[in-house]
C-alpha cells in the first residue's frame, strides 16, 4: 500500500549514493570510522546526513558498532552487504576487537573527483585476502526524514537473508566490482546509482521481515496508515481533514487517529503539516522558485501562512532556510 510514500520519501530528502573507495587488505588490517555526523561534511559538503555501507566482494571481514548498546561484532562473508543506517562509529577488521585510529586523510581524499573510486590498501604487503566496496549514502535530516528513527543501528543483508534478492546483489557486486576495476568514463555516477537501488531494495527487504512494532516503515506495511499515508503522498496540497481521511481509509475517525498515531508517532494531519515542510525544503533549493509558489504547491493560500508553519516546525523562515544552504533567490 505504500510503495509510493517509499519512493516519495526518498526523492524528497535527496538521497544520494556515493561510492569512494575500492578496499583491497591484507590480514591482518582494522580500520576504523568515526560517526557519520562528523564526517557527512568530509564526503559530501553540504550532505546534512550520511549512512555507511561496507559489500564484501572477496574474503571475509569482521564489522563490530562502537558506543551505545553492547554490539557483537558480525561476520561479514562474501556477498555480505553491512549498512550502518544510524551512523554509528565503527570498526572492520580482519579479527574481531581489533582497533584503530581512523584515517582522515583518508577520508579527505574522497573529495577529489579525479581519484573517485579511491582504490585503497591496507594490511599486509601480501596480494590481499580480503576485497571491499564502501560507500555512503547522503540525504536530508530536517526538516522531516520519518524513516531514519525507523531504521535499526545495523542492517546485515546478505545470500543466507530470508527473502534477500540473490539475483540484485549478485548483479550489484559484479557491475559496481566492474566499474571499480575499470574507471571508465561515467563510472561515478553508475556506482552512484547502483548503491541507491541497493539502499532502496535494503529498505523493501527490512520492511517485508516484519520486525518493526512501530514507526513509518511500519505504518507502511499496516493497510490502514499505508492507505492513508498514499493518500497524503499523493496529494500532499489538498486540504485533507481527519473525516475524510477515514472515509477513504475505510475507518472511523477515532480508529484512524489512534492506529495512526500509535505506529507513525502523529496524528495523520500533523504528519501532513511535516510532510509538507519537506517538500517545501526541497523546492526552497531551486532559487528560481518564489516563496509564494512553493506555499501554493505545498497547500497554503498565502505566504504568510505558510512562512509561519514553515519556521514553527523548521526555526528559521523560508528566506533564512535558503540562504543558510547558500542559495540566493532570484526577484
Amino acid at each position: 500500500m505504500g510503495a509510493d510514500a517509499l519512493s516519495d520519501l526518498l526523492s524528497a530528502v535527496h538521497l544520494s549514493g556515493s561510492v569512494f573507495f575500492d578496499v583491497t587488505a591484507q590480514s591482518p588490517w582494522v580500520a576504523e570510522a568515526p560517526p557519520a555526523a562528523q564526517i557527512a561534511q568530509e564526503i559530501t559538503p553540504g550532505a546534512d546526513y550520511a549512512l555507511e555501507y561496507h559489500v564484501v566482494t572477496r574474503g571475509s571481514c569482521w564489522i563490530s558498532l562502537l558506543g551505545g548498546a553492547k554490539f557483537e561484532p558480525v561476520r561479514l562473508g562474501e556477498g555480505d552487504i553491512a549498512v550502518i543506517p544510524r551512523g554509528d562509529a565503527h570498526v572492520v577488521s580482519s579479527a574481531p576487537g581489533m582497533r584503530a585510529e581512523p584515517d582522515w586523510a583518508v577520508l579527505r581524499k574522497a573529495q577529489d573527483a579525479d581519484a573517485l573510486p579511491f582504490a585503497l590498501r591496507t594490511g599486509g604487503d601480501g596480494p590481499g585476502d580480503a576485497q571491499l566496496i564502501c560507500g555512503f549514502f547522503t540525504c536530508d535530516a530536517r526538516p522531516f526524514n520519518p524513516l531514519l528513527d525507523c531504521l535499526p543501528r545495523f542492517i546485515r543483508f546478505g545470500r543466507d537473508a530470508p527473502g534477500a534478492s540473490h539475483h540484485l546483489l549478485d548483479q550489484f557486486i559484479r557491475f559496481a566490482a566492474g566499474e571499480m576495476g575499470n574507471k571508465r568514463p561515467g563510472g561515478q555516477i553508475v556506482l552512484n546509482r547502483l548503491s541507491e537501488l541497493l539502499f532502496v531494495e535494503i529498505i523493501r527487504w527490512h520492511m517485508d521481515q516484519r520486525t518493526q512494532n512501530g514507526g513509518w516503515l511500519a505504518g507502511l506495511r499496516d493497510p490502514m496508515v499505508g492507505r492513508t499515508l498514499t493518500l497524503l503522498h499523493a496529494r500532499p496540497a489538498h486540504a485533507w481533514t481527519l473525516e475524510e481521511l477515514a472515509s477513504r481509509a475505510g475507518a472511523s475517525r477515532s480508529a484512524l487517529a489512534e492506529r495512526f498515531s500509535s505506529l507513525v508517532g502523529c496524528a495523520p494531519i500533523q504528519y501532513l503539516t511535516q510532510w509538507r515542510m519537506q517538500l517545501a525544503a526541497k523546492r526552497l533549493t531551486d532559487p528560481c522558485t518564489k516563496i509564494s509558489v512553493v506555499a501554493n504547491e505545498v497547500g497554503y493560500d498565502s505566504e504568510a501562512a505558510f512562512s509561519r508553519a514553515f519556521k514553527k516546525l523548521v526555526g528559521q523562515s523560508p528566506g533564512q532556510w535558503r540562504c543558510a544552504r547558500g542559495v540566493e533567490a532570484q526577484r
